[in-house]
């Protein structure tokens, strides 16, 4: 079957299984291997990706009900030149130790963000819930997404 989407602002259009999985497309025919496969049983949020502006585990999500819709990866968010405000705070909190859960976590955080008006230490600890790191501890992936937080709503006013 023929998907056609627009994948971190480009048109795609791709001919797969009706079982592919939306992390499979990314992965395999569209090359972007920033979207990880950590559990197989949509656990971790390793694989989240963006759809139409939501936080979504690509491992869950049939390539087919992606049809006509936006993915962002987090190849989509920013570039090693202009890093996006969240992989910036990611980077200067040491947010990361071997990086495996941190694309699913920026994304995660971003989508957290953009739906909180007010977000506090439990606050974002609650709603990174679905995603599981499993060498940092958490520490400072919460100072940094209420880094990047910050940083992302003073450029938005």
């Amino acid at each position: 079957m023929n998907v056609t989407l627009t994948v971190n602002g480009e048109a795609r259009s791709v001919d797969v299984a009706p079982n592919t999985l939306l992390v499979e497309l990314l992965r395999n025919h569209l090359g972007l291997s920033g979207t990880h496969v950590g559990c197989d049983t949509s656990q971790c949020g390793a694989c989240t990706v963006h759809v139409n502006g939501a936080s979504v585990k690509s491992c869950t999500m049939l390539a087919a009900q992606a049809d006509d819709a936006e993915v962002t990866t987090i190849e989509g968010i920013g570039s090693p030149e202009r890093l996006h405000p969240m992989q910036a705070a990611f980077r200067e909190c040491h947010a990361l130790q071997c990086g495996f859960c941190t694309p699913g976590m920026i994304m995660s955080a971003i989508d957290l963000v953009n739906n909180s008006p007010q977000l506090d230490e439990a606050a974002v600890r609650h709603g990174l819930e679905g995603n599981i790191c499993r060498c940092t501890g958490y520490h400072n992936i919460v100072r940094a997404v209420l880094t990047g937080a910050a940083e992302m709503r003073s450029r938005a006013s």
